[in-house]
């Protein structure tokens, strides 16, 4: 299947970190890819830039309750603090990537979105980053967490801020060739 033919969703909600959704959907569809906007809140969501200031709002493409893994090729976690923490505490998302995870598909992760991967049971024995405020929560999960731009563990890319998009899109582009 060419990278054309592929399509990635993206879950996230109120409060996402604007730069991180953006950027990765951008990247995803030049490259011909098909993205979906996955989230429990219904109609539109408010990106953030920097949690602090208002950003643009998108259309909500799916409810996370009727979102199916068996329908994506991969699951992009955008951060955004307010985001993460809203999506690690709601179940049906925590299940959408639950079932990412078991069926061992790309799921790429930045800055706070791997908070959600916690709750998911998916980071014990994995390497990965993060931003640094989540370094303590995802080592006491099990996590190797180390300081670095882009870090891959099988089906997992994880990156710290929006500092490493163009390493992260790089590498979800290639998880996906």
């Amino acid at each position: 299947m060419a990278v054309s033919d592929k399509k990635v969703a993206l879950l996230l909600t109120r409060g996402v970190e604007q730069v991180e959704l953006t950027k990765p959907r951008e990247a995803l569809e030049k490259a011909g890819v098909s993205t979906t906007l996955i989230s429990p809140s219904e109609g539109t969501l408010q990106a953030m830039n920097s949690d602090w200031e208002h950003g643009d709002v998108f259309d909500v493409d799916l409810p996370v309750g009727e979102a199916r893994a068996e329908d994506f090729d991969a699951l992009v976690l955008p951060g955004g603090t307010l985001n993460a923490d809203s999506l690690r505490t709601d179940q049906k998302a925590v299940a959408l990537v639950k079932d990412f995870v078991a069926a061992n598909k790309t799921v790429a992760a930045i800055c706070h979105g791997p908070w959600i991967l916690t709750e998911a049971g998916a980071v014990k024995g994995r390497k990965m980053t993060s931003y640094q405020s989540l370094k303590t929560d995802l080592s006491n999960a099990g996590a190797d967490w180390v300081d670095s731009e882009v870090v891959i563990d099988g089906n997992l890319i994880t990156s710290r801020n929006p500092g490493d998009l163009d390493a992260f899109n790089q590498a979800l582009i290639d998880a996906l060739s």
